[in-house]
């Protein structure tokens, strides 16, 4: 019993290091398949991609958005930028992340949530202490991203929107099922792909995953 126990709690303790270590900085072996080939739109539309060294967001213009697109941009009406981040549900809001929540997010597929920001600054100059880098894509490729943001909400009758991290933000439930596969960088990627950039979607895990691919797309 004691050696069943014993094991037990090394595999979960094991596991809990995994899915920590796709929240966190590391590095990576991911690389654009084709980044010679994709140049960024000097008349597109320019969009961000930040990261706080675990966690990625997509920052687009708010003005861009279709006035069919996103419902919940009209929460943040005096926004210059919004900024989507897709998350567990539990582990993303919570103040404190215990081993319980960790475990949670990590062993079992869980609900999840998108995080929405409203920045009436430019976001470099709201979060000056993230990583945040540029991408220039066509307005058909802007279009793509929109509808990949507006479809990863859940949108039922009687949903529970809540404070988000900060005082200008909120968490809104989302539709599709955070795993340690499929994490909110994956959710960045599959963004990104859809607006053209040549990014790898599947093994995308972890921030550094994407953000060195984003630096491949983007170097001089």
């Amino acid at each position: 019993m004691i050696r069943d126990r014993f094991h037990s709690g090394w595999l979960l303790a094991a596991v809990a290091g995994l899915w920590l270590a796709a929240c966190g900085p590391s590095q990576t072996t991911l690389r654009v398949s084709s980044a010679g080939a994709w140049q960024p739109t000097a008349d597109g539309v320019a969009i961000y991609i930040t990261s706080n060294g675990w966690h990625s967001e997509i920052v687009v213009p708010r003005a861009l958005i279709p006035a069919d697109a996103i419902p919940e941009a009209g929460d943040f009406p005096r926004a210059s930028y919004l900024s989507f981040g897709w998350g567990d549900a539990e582990y993303f809001p919570a103040p404190n992340k215990t081993l319980g929540k960790t475990l949670r997010a990590a062993l079992m597929p869980t609900a999840s949530v998108v995080h929405l920001t409203g920045l009436t600054l430019h976001p470099q100059d709201v979060f000056p202490g993230k990583e945040i880098i540029e991408l220039g894509i066509s307005h058909e490729g802007f279009d793509r991203l929109i509808n990949h943001i507006h479809a990863s909400f859940a949108r039922e009758e009687n949903r529970h929107v809540i404070p988000g991290l900060y005082r200008f933000s909120r968490f809104y439930p989302a539709s599709g099922e955070f795993h340690l596969l499929n994490t909110c960088n994956t959710w960045t990627a599959e963004g990104l792909e859809r607006a053209g950039l040549p990014v790898q979607v599947f093994g995308t895990v972890k921030v550094e995953d994407l953000m060195a691919q984003i630096r491949q797309l983007t170097a001089p």
